[in-house]
């Protein structure tokens, strides 16, 4: 896909991964970028759209919508991880049910009021953010493993429907990011500007899927083994 010239809107553009991604599809030559946050007024990056847009809020996401009636390309960025004690303990539900809110429904609102714009400017593209915790969980991530998992099923699922209307849909893998979601964690980290520019990458190729990271590529490439790397105890 040639970005060059397209209009783009990205989720949770205000900071971390999202605001990387609204300056690399600057950089590739977008010709406009609606960057999108719960407060406009945090969106900082030059050159860009600030919009208000909370992915829970039917009425922001509707508003965004109609207002941003000439995007080509969505990126929906925006999500949260948020600690618990395990999906079996006393935070286990609510924690799952708020990430599931904003990690999965969110890209299901956002994807659905814009697949009728993106169908009027040609198809273009729709891009989820993922994470190698779609695939796999370790013993800090329980409930966000499970809101990654079901947001890559429905990556999958909304590029079955979008075929007809010629709409690509790019689900990006990445393990760990040097943003404030991944502060508490002492692994190595990839920079966002890098995770972006795969991005980029990808979308220019047409890729359905963007292995952002060696951690993407290893655990990828684990699911052949015996057992697979989702099957095997990561509390050690």
């Amino acid at each position: 896909m040639n970005i060059q010239g397209k209009i783009a809107l990205v989720t949770g553009a205000n900071r971390g991964l999202g605001s990387a991604y609204a300056k690399a599809l600057l950089a590739a030559g977008a010709a406009k970028v609606y960057a999108a946050a719960r407060d406009p007024s945090t969106v900082t990056l030059p050159g860009v759209v600030p919009i208000k847009l909370d992915v829970t809020s039917a009425a922001d996401v509707a508003a965004a919508a109609a207002l941003c009636k000439d995007v080509e390309i969505v990126v929906n960025n925006a999500g949260i991880a948020l600690d618990s004690t395990g999906l079996l303990g006393a935070e286990g539900e609510s924690a799952l049910r708020a990430q599931l809110d904003t990690n999965l429904y969110g890209i299901l609102n956002v994807s659905r009021a814009f697949a009728p714009v993106l169908r009027a400017n040609g198809g273009g593209a729709i891009v989820n953010m993922l994470s190698v915790l779609s695939w796999l969980s370790l013993p800090q991530t329980p409930t966000y493993s499970v809101s990654k998992a079901a947001a890559w099923a429905l990556t999958n699922s909304l590029r079955n429907e979008l075929r007809d209307q010629g709409t690509l849909v790019v689900g990006v893998h990445a393990g760990l990011i040097d943003t404030d979601m991944a502060k508490g964690f002492d692994a190595p980290k990839s920079r966002a500007e890098d995770i972006a520019q795969r991005m980029i990458e990808g979308l220019q190729n047409g890729d359905e899927e963007v292995l952002a990271d060696e951690t993407s590529r290893q655990v990828k490439a684990g699911f052949g083994l015996s057992p697979s790397v989702y099957l095997r105890d990561q509390r050690a």
